[in-house]
C-alpha cells in the first residue's frame, strides 16, 4: 500500500527541487567579494541555504502531496481521520539530524568568526566617527581627516570606531561585515581588503529621521595610487596650516 505513494511523491519532490534550486542558482543572491572575510562568510552561507532547500523541499512537497492524496472530496464529511500512535526510532532520527546540523553550524560559524577577526602583523589603523547623520574617517598618523575612507589593497586595516550620539552600525555588504558603533565606547573591526574598488558604505542601524541618507564610501587602491593619494592629502593639510 505505501508503494503507490513514492512514485508521485517523488515526481513532486523533483519539481519542488528544481525550482528551489533555480531560484538559488539562477539569482544573483550577494554582491560582490572584496575582502578576505567575504568568501569565509560565503561559504557559511551556501552550506546554510543548501541545508535551508532540502529542509523546504521536503516539507513542501511532503504538504503538497497530503493536501492532493488525503483531501476530503465530500464537503460534509467532518469525521475524523483515523488515529496515529507514535514512532520512536523516527522520532529520534527527525530530532538528532537537526541537532547535528545546529552544531555543526555553531562550530563553523565560530571558526569563521575566529578566522576574520584574526590579527595581522601589518595594520593600517583608522578612526571613525558615526553621528547623525554623517561619517568621519581620520588617520592619526597622516592627521587626514576625509569623508570616505581610502585605504590600500593588500594590507589589513582596523577601524576604532566612536559614536557622540546614538547607535549606529559599520556595514559594507561586499566584505560581509557588520559592526556596531556604541555610544560610550569604542567598538573595532578588522578586514582584509583584496579587490581594488569602490564599495558603499551603510548605516545599518536605524538612527534617527537621516538614516537613509546616511552612506559614504571606502575606495579600495592599488598601493603605489594609494600612496600617491597620501601624499597629496599631506600637503593640501599642510597649506591648510599655514
Amino acid at each position: 500500500m505505501k508503494s503507490r505513494h513514492i512514485l508521485p511523491l517523488g515526481l513532486i519532490t523533483v519539481v519542488v527541487g528544481a525550482l528551489t534550486a533555480a531560484s538559488m542558482l539562477l539569482i544573483d543572491w550577494y554582491p560582490d567579494q572584496a575582502a578576505e572575510q567575504a568568501a569565509r562568510t560565503d561559504h557559511l552561507m551556501w552550506f546554510l541555504m543548501i541545508v535551508s532547500a532540502i529542509v523546504f523541499t521536503g516539507v513542501t512537497s511532503t504538504l503538497i502531496y497530503c493536501g492532493w492524496r488525503f483531501r476530503v472530496s465530500d464537503d460534509n464529511d467532518t469525521s475524523e481521520g483515523p488515529p496515529l500512535h507514535g514512532h520512536t526510532k523516527l522520532e529520534v532520527i527527525w530530532t538528532l539530524i537537526p541537532v547535528l546540523i545546529l552544531a555543526f553550524t555553531a562550530v563553523w560559524a565560530v571558526r569563521t568568526i575566529v578566522e576574520n577577526e584574526a590579527v595581522a602583523s601589518t595594520q593600517n589603523a583608522y578612526s571613525v566617527t558615526a553621528r547623525q547623520f554623517a561619517w568621519e574617517f581620520t588617520d592619526p598618523k597622516a592627521g587626514i581627516k576625509t569623508g570616505d575612507l581610502r585605504v590600500p589593497v593588500g594590507t589589513q586595516v582596523r577601524l576604532d570606531m566612536r559614536s557622540p550620539d546614538v547607535i549606529h552600525s559599520f556595514f559594507v555588504p561586499e566584505f560581509r561585515l557588520k559592526q556596531d558603533i556604541v555610544p560610550g565606547k569604542t567598538t573595532h573591526m578588522v578586514f582584509n581588503p583584496d579587490k581594488p574598488g569602490t564599495y558603499p558604505i551603510i548605516c545599518a542601524e536605524l538612527c534617527g529621521a537621516g538614516h537613509g541618507v546616511m552612506r559614504s564610501r571606502v575606495i579600495v587602491m592599488e598601493q603605489a595610487d594609494y600612496d600617491a593619494w597620501l601624499q597629496q592629502a599631506k600637503q593640501q593639510v599642510t597649506k591648510a596650516g599655514k
